[in-house]
C-alpha cells in the first residue's frame, strides 16, 4: 500500500506510522529522517537543505520533495511506503500526485489522524524530558515520575523543552491548519481520505487504523 499519514501535532503520527508500516512491510518515510539522512550522509541534496536552515531560512519544496521522490524509487519501497510528514501543504501534494503519475503509481488511502486541539496541547505541554543523555520521557498527566522532576530511571532532572511550550504548541498548531490541513481537503475530492480517532491507548489506534485501512485494500 502507498499510504499519507497526516494529523496535528501530538496526534500519535510518528508512533502509528513506524507501527503500521511494520505490520504493512512497507518503509515509513518520515521527512525528519529524509533530511537527516541526506545531512549526514551529505548528499547533494542535504548539503543544498543544510545551506537553508544555516542560514535559518526553510527549505524549499523542491528540495524535499526531491529527497521523498529519491527515497520512494529505493527497492524497499517498491511494494509501498507510509509518508509521514509529507507532503505538508498542497504544492507538495499536487507533486506528489505529478511523481507518483510519472512512475505509474497511485496513492491508496490518506490516514487522518484525528485529536481535539486541547488534547493534542496537553499531551505536549505535559511532557517532561530528562537532561541527562538517557532523555527518557514522561508527562504530568499520562506517565508521572515517582518523584516530581526526578528521572525515574536515573535521577536526572526532568524539563520541559522549548518547543514543547503550551503558546509553542498553539502555533505550531496555527501551522499545521493554515498550511498542512488544506491538504485533507485536496485528498478528499480525490476519495482518498479515511479519519479515525487518534484518541484513546496507542494499541486501540493502531487497531482502529488497521481496520480502516484494510477497508481501503
Amino acid at each position: 500500500m502507498r499510504i499519507v499519514l497526516v494529523g496535528p501535532p501530538g496526534a500519535g503520527k510518528g508512533t502509528q506510522a513506524t507501527r503500521l508500516a511494520e505490520t504493512l512491510h512497507i518503509p515509513h518515510i518520515s521527512t525528519g529522517d529524509l533530511f537527516r539522512a541526506n545531512i549526514s550522509q551529505q548528499t547533494e541534496l542535504g548539503r543544498l537543505a543544510k545551506s537553508y536552515m544555516d542560514a535559518g531560512n526553510l527549505v524549499p519544496d523542491e528540495v524535499t520533495i526531491a529527497m521523498a521522490k529519491d527515497r520512494m524509487e529505493q527497492p524497499d519501497a517498491e511494494g509501498g511506503f507510509l509518508l509521514d510528514g509529507f507532503p505538508r501543504n498542497v504544492s507538495q501534494a499536487e507533486a506528489l500526485d505529478e511523481l507518483l503519475e510519472t512512475e505509474q503509481m497511485k496513492l491508496d488511502a490518506v490516514l487522518d489522524l484525528e485529536a481535539p486541539e486541547d488534547e493534542v496541547v496537553k499531551r505536549i505541554a505535559g511532557r517532561r524530558v530528562c537532561r541527562n543523555e538517557s532523555a527518557h520521557v514522561f508527562h504530568v498527566t499520562y506517565s508521572k515520575p515517582k518523584q516530581e522532576g526526578v528521572c525515574d530511571v536515573c535521577g536526572g532532572e526532568l524539563y520541559q523543552r522549548d518547543d514543547d511550550s503550551e503558546e509553542t504548541v498553539r502555533k505550531r498548531l496555527e501551522v499545521y491548519h493554515t498550511q498542512t490541513e488544506p491538504i485533507i481537503d485536496y485528498y478528499k475530492a480525490q476519495g482518498l481520505v479515511v479519519t479515525i480517532s487518534a484518541m484513546g491507548a496507542v494499541d486501540e489506534v493502531t487497531a482502529r487504523a488497521q481496520e480502516a485501512l484494510k477497508r481501503e485494500e
